[in-house]
This record gives structure tokens, sequence and C-alpha cells, in this order.
């Protein structure tokens, strides 16, 4: 890609004229990504100047034109400063330009369209990740660029050619690129962790997109890197089916999502939503957890056929004959002509408010025949034109109203829930085998807002209930034909320019009309509720209930999943126990009792820890087995400091963790630090640092050399240099599984952890407490 040069070292003596030809290169290299959006920026511009007049087909063209132009720009633009992370020197090229490969977050050309920099994700850059000494796929080397801004400030190679290596070049080795950027102070937001991805996650992240891949590993391991950069990977190697449909992915919180949400658009991917499980459900983003024991029943399997029932409920025949006034005339309608019809409209299978629609045509036509049975009766004759006059009196009068909505009104889904939580009476005729304490768990006054939890209940409620449309269907049938004719036409004018794989049909055709929707895949995905996916990533998926499995199985009826995640960390009181229990939770339905379809599904492991010291990743460990939770085994690869318990009593606690705070900062630098505490005491917590330093962060806006004080709920999926775990007992006290959090909290440092154990429980009787340091 580059001439070929003699492959130096970095050490104090040599690393200058080394950096000195990177930082030349690498200049040249934003010089053309510069140069192409500029060009890019230009081109749209004028694109956007061109005059197409009344023609339908040359404003497809244009729109075309603009939609390239502005992908990408924003591609280009969410590079950003983090272009190029790395190179391979190839052993036997095949052409002097191709002994260097340069490989970055997006791939460039220059003007005569040879190669500059590799995109990560094709196969010519596989062996950045996947290369060995021992299995060196045709290269010499590795080396790892270290970038600050736009500048090259440090490099470093790992050598898998012996005949590199000579006097002057035995340093070579040294620590290695991956270990240095795992000992790296966190920042707050994983923005450059491609070049940490070894061999075991760069063949996860590259396997095959059909079916359910399960990613098991266990603190430290990688698996939120791996579960990003699979999801950039497929968009980018399935570009033509995820193009129009997206990838869901979707984290514990949002507080997670803003850790990570700079990875994917740095990789130049714009077709992936990112959703946390309280923002599943369409113009809801809800944060407020339920207590342990609602949070439960509310995430349990058997909630979905309560909602079922309650649906069914909400379609109700009269019990007596009912007379009707229509225009004059007088009309007794038995319970039977109106139950008939409900059954009819029953049978068709759809949701409640669609068939609605239909119970409403049977109705009335059967209540035109009634009526005009009746005038016949008298001895008027009635023909077609005179039942189409009495179908539309009937359509109109009060009475048919007031009779066929009392049996069978519209609902929403947040009607539905809100009924069901704040009508206990109606609650207890749909839950007779329930205990009045269990039924006590969902009540609650409307308005009251809701929760996480809830959110798969609406989310299943919407399902069973349909969209109510007021027009029957009109609307949204003119929308679709109109729809289908801009994108007829949009797909013909690609074929014309030649633009097939890179801009879609269905993205132009939202441009096309005035007022169209132009955007991005992403976006409309996120607000349309019955919108599938293409692929679904679920990171720190053991916590995930059965009824949220069955929202994200509604998202991706092909069942095409990456699953991340560590069944010892699982916390929430409705997680599943194994991983057999989540593929059971996604396997496909069939009507009425038959047998659930199977689903294909693989499991992957991550066995080497990068991140967390040997000592934090053994004392966790040890607490983890005298608790009997399942810890999957993995290998530390790094040294750190003893982890240190420090006995306090209640009383003089914040006084401890304001001298603890101190004593870390001082240790650790510009390090992160994360306080975990008790839910009950975030509040004292903060103030009391605050006080103190001044500088106590809020979740989702950590930086270098700040604080957060957080519950164990919160910390999951967090990384920081330091962990204060303030009172273990009280943390694990606040979650349903409390082992699991403490678990959780004890493996979020990347350095160091302190514990400070409230003197009234140090005695701990369950001797789960093992090695470390003490001291008063």
């Amino acid at each position: 890609m580059t001439d070929s040069s003699e492959l130096v070292s970095t050490s104090e003596s040599t690393s200058g004229s080394e950096i000195d030809r990177e930082r030349t290169y690498v200049d040249g290299l934003f010089a053309r990504l510069d140069a192409l959006t500029v060009d890019a920026r230009e081109r749209l511009v004028d694109t956007r100047r061109v005059s197409v007049g009344g023609n339908h087909q040359s404003r497809s063209e244009r729109d075309a034109y603009a939609r390239l132009y502005e992908d990408t720009i924003a591609t280009l633009e969410r590079v950003g400063d983090r272009l190029v992370f790395g190179r391979l020197d190839v052993a036997d090229p095949d052409d002097p330009d191709d002994a260097f490969r340069y490989i970055g977050r997006v791939g460039l050309r220059d003007a005569d369209h040879r190669p500059l920099l590799l995109d990560w994700r094709v196969p010519g850059a596989s062996a950045f990740y996947q290369a060995t000494a021992a299995y060196p796929m045709g290269m010499r080397a590795r080396r790892h660029l270290t970038l600050s801004g736009r500048e090259v400030v440090g490099v470093e190679d790992e050598v898998f050619d012996a005949s590199l290596y000579d006097s002057d070049r035995t340093h070579l080795q040294g620590e290695g690129a991956l270990l240095a950027a795992v000992s790296a102070d966190r920042t707050g937001r994983m923005t450059d962790i491609v070049a940490t991805i070894q061999g075991e996650q760069d063949r996860i992240i590259r396997s095959p997109l059909e079916g359910v891949l399960i990613v098991q590993g266990g603190p430290g391991t990688g698996k939120t890197a791996v579960a990003l950069h699979r999801a950039a990977y497929l968009l980018y190697s399935y570009r033509e089916r995820l193009r129009g449909s997206g990838v869901l992915v979707v984290g514990p919180s949002s507080a997670f999502l803003t850790y990570i949400e700079q990875v994917l658009p740095s990789l130049g991917e714009t077709g992936v939503v990112m959703a946390s499980l309280g923002s599943l459900y369409p113009g809801l983003d809800a944060t407020r957890h339920d207590t342990a024991r609602v949070a439960a029943l509310k995430g349990s399997a058997e909630i979905a056929e309560l909602l079922r029932r309650a649906v069914r409920s909400r379609q109700i025949p009269p019990t007596g004959p009912t007379t009707l006034d229509i225009e004059g005339e007088r009309l007794v309608v038995p319970p039977s002509l109106v139950a008939d019809a409900m059954r009819r409209a029953q049978e068709r299978g759809k949701a409640h408010n669609a068939a609605r629609v239909t119970f409403n045509k049977i109705a009335l036509d059967a209540l035109t025949r009634a009526l005009a049975d009746v005038i016949r009766e008298r001895g008027n004759a009635i023909d077609e034109s005179d039942e189409r006059v009495l179908r539309e009196d009937i359509r109109s009068s009060h009475d048919v109203r007031v009779l066929l909505n009392g049996a069978w009104m519209p609902l929403t889904a947040e009607k539905l829930v809100e009924d069901l939580y704040a009508r206990p009476n109606w609650l207890a005729s749909l839950t007779e085998h329930w205990t009045p304490e269990r039924r006590a768990l969902l009540g609650r006054e409307r308005g009251a807002g809701f929760t996480v939890e809830d959110v798969p209940l609406l989310d299943e409620a919407a399902e069973l209930l349909g969209p109510y449309d007021p027009s029957g269907g009109a609307a949204k049938r003119q929308a679709k034909a109109g729809r289908k004719r801009d994108v007829e036409n949009a797909r013909i004018a690609i074929e014309n320019m030649g633009v097939e794989g890179i801009v879609s049909a269905e993205q132009v055709a939202g441009a096309f009309a005035e007022g169209g929707d132009d955007r991005s895949t992403a976006e409309r995905a996120a607000d349309d509720r019955e919108w599938t996916y293409g692929h679904i990533v679920v990171d720190e998926a053991q916590e995930l209930s059965p009824m949220q499995w069955r929202v994200l199985a509604r998202r991706n009826p092909l069942r095409s999943f990456t699953i991340v995640g560590d069944m010892a960390q699982a916390s929430s009181p409705a997680a599943a126990r194994t991983w057999d229990d989540v593929v059971g939770a996604l396997a496909r339905r069939r009507r009425g009792r038959a047998p659930l379809v199977p689903i294909e599904h693989r499991v992957e492991y991550l066995t080497v820890n990068y991140r967390t010291p040997r000592e934090i990743v053994e004392e966790a460990g040890r607490f983890a087995e005298a608790a009997g939770l399942a810890v999957t085994e993995t290998r530390a690869v790094r040294d750190g400091d003893p982890v240190e318990h420090v006995a306090v009593t209640r009383r003089d606690l914040l006084t401890r963790i304001v001298e603890q705070v101190a004593e870390e900062r001082t240790a650790i630098g510009t390090g992160t630090i994360g306080v975990i505490v008790p839910d009950a005491d975030v509040a004292a917590v903060r103030a009391a640092l605050a006080a103190d330093t001044g500088d106590v962060r809020t979740l989702g806006s950590p930086r270098a050399g700040s604080v957060t004080v957080l519950t164990g709920a919160e910390a999951k999926g967090l990384e920081f240099d330091g962990v204060l775990l303030v009172d273990p007992d009280g943390v694990g006290a606040d979650a349903a599984r409390a082992a699991a959090a403490v678990y959780v909290a004890m493996t979020r440092p990347t350095r160091r952890l302190v514990v400070l154990d409230v003197a009234e429980r140090v005695a701990d009787p369950t001797g789960q407490r093992t090695g470390g340091t003490v001291r008063a």
C-alpha cells in the first residue's frame, strides 16, 4: 500500500525517525480524508441546485445522488481523529506497494484508486486481529499506532518473523500494544477499542449472520467490544440484507448507551438503533425501576397470558335484548346477533382494534338484514338500494354506536395497562388463582408514569391490540400505494445511475415528495414499533426477563441475534438462569397448543480477561465460588495492586469515603474513580464528595480524573480505573440476587479495588470475603 521500508523499533534511540515516518504517512491519510469530505460537500451543493421541474424520474435521480453524498459526508465526518490505528508488514507481497497495509475505520484510495487505507472489516485486514507468531497469516509484523488528535505519538511492534530481530532490535516485544491499551486510564467512553480486539474476539465478530449467537464471557473479556464491532461488521459484510432494515443494539440502561455511543459512529455505520430496555417502546424512555418483587412479576412469561385475557375481556356481548331507535324505526336486537358477529371477527385471528373493524362490518350487515326483515314483515318491499340506505342509517345511529362500542371498544396499550393497574376488581376477575397479595403488587394509580418493567407489557398490549385507525384502514392503504409507486421510481433511478448497494430505493423514496420521510433507516426504525430489524445485538443479556425477550423476538422474526453476557452477573429479579432459558424465550410460537419451534443457536466463550488485574479477578472468583455463582473460567493477563479491605463504622462512613477517594486520586492520577454504594446512600455520598472535591460526575458523562457515585445496578457494564465499593452487603441487599450484584461491583475496576466494610457487618457470617489486605 506504500513503498516498503525497513521496520524500525521504537526504543528511545530509534523511535524518533520511525514516528516521523508514520506521521508523514498518516498526515497524508488525513489530507485525503479532508479532500474527499470537501469534494462530497461540493457535489452535494451542486446536486441540490439542479432544477428538475415536475419530472418525477429526474427528481428521483437527483435525490439518489444527494442521498449518496449525504451518506458519504456523514461517514467521513464521524471518523474524526480516529482514522487509522495499525499497520501490517506483509511477508511476500505480490506488489511492492502492498508491503505495508494500513488499517483504519474506513477505507481510503488515492486519486488513481490505489488503496491507501484498509477498512478494518475487509478480509485483507483480518490478520491485524488474528495473526500470531505461530500462525502469522503471511505477515511479518503488526504495528499499533497511537494518535493524539491527528498526530502519531507512539508506535509499537509485534514481530512474527524472527529474521526481523538483530542486535539493535531485541526490545521490539515490549509490553505489547494490547496490554498498553487496556492498562491506559479509562476516559469514560470506549472511543478507541478496535485495536484491542484479538483472535477469539475477531472470530466471534466475523461469525455468520444467521441464527442466534450467544457469547458468554466473564468481566473484562471484551464482551461489549465484541457486541459493538459485530454490529458494525455485519452492517458492512451484509450491506444489502441489512441496509433497509438496520441493526438494533440493546444495552441495560441509558447510562450504558452513553458510555458506548461513540464506538459505532466512529466506525462509519449509521444504520444502527441503540436502545435501552426502557426505550424499546416508541415515545417512551423509562428510567425508573419497580421494586424487586414487582419487577419479578411483571417480567414473568405468565403476564403475557394475563394481557391476552385482559384484551379478550374487553370484547363483551350484551347479556339481554337491546332496543334501538333507527330514524324512528324500533329494532330489538337479540344478544346472539352481537355475539355471533363477535365470534366471527375473533376467528379471523386479527389484533383487537383490527378485529373490531371486522366486527363492526359483520354486525352492521346483520343489523341491516334484521331491520329490513322488520320492514318487510309490515308488508313493505325492500330492494338492494333500500338496504344500502338502511345500512347508512344504522351506521350513523347513536344507539347502534353505543351498542357496538359497548361490546367492543377501541383501545390503546397505555390505557389497557393503566386500567389493569388501577382497577383492582377487574384485575381480580382476570386472576382468580392469584393471592390478594400478588395482585396488590400490580396496584397503581393512573398517571403514576411507566417504569422500565412496564415497557414489555405496553409492547405486548400493543401487539394484542394493534393500531387504532378511525378511517378503517383507508388512509393506510392510500399511503401504502403511494409509497410503492415512489419505491419503484427510486429503484429505476438507482439502476440508471449504477449506484446499487450505496443508496437504497426505500431511502430515496422517503425524500421524493414534498414533506416526504427523508430520515435514515435508524431514525425511522426507532419510531416504528412494528419495525423488524435484520439483526439484534443484546449486551448484558443475562439481565433480560422473559417478557423483554418477547419484545425483541417480535422485532426480529428471523431470529438473527448476537446475545452477549455473563450468567454469573445476572442480578435482575426476572432474569433467566441459563442460556437455554433465553433460547426458549426466543422460540417461535405456533398457533394453538402446537409445540414451540426450536431455533438454531451456538455458544462461544471469551476466556482471556484483558482489563481486570489478576488480583481482583482471583478475589472476585473466590467470592463467587463461596456464594455459589457459576463463573466462566477466564485467564487474567495483567497484574495489579492487591485488593484492600477497610473496616469502618457507619458513623464514620462518609468521612472515610472522602478520605479514601483522596487516596485513590493519588494512586490513580488522572484515572476515573467509581464509588459504588447502596441505593439509600447515593445522595449523602454525592453531597459529601461534592463538598470536598467539587468534581462528582453524573452517569454517562465521566471524564479523566473524575469521580462517579452510583449504585450497583447502575454500575453494570461500566468500567473505572479505581473502584471504591462501599458496604458490599448493603449493595447486595438492594438487588434481587445479592451475590451477583456484589460480584458485578467487584469486577468494575481496571486497576484498583478498595472495599469499605461497615463494621457492623465485618463479621461476615457467610464466610464469602476472603483474600486481600485488611486495615482499620
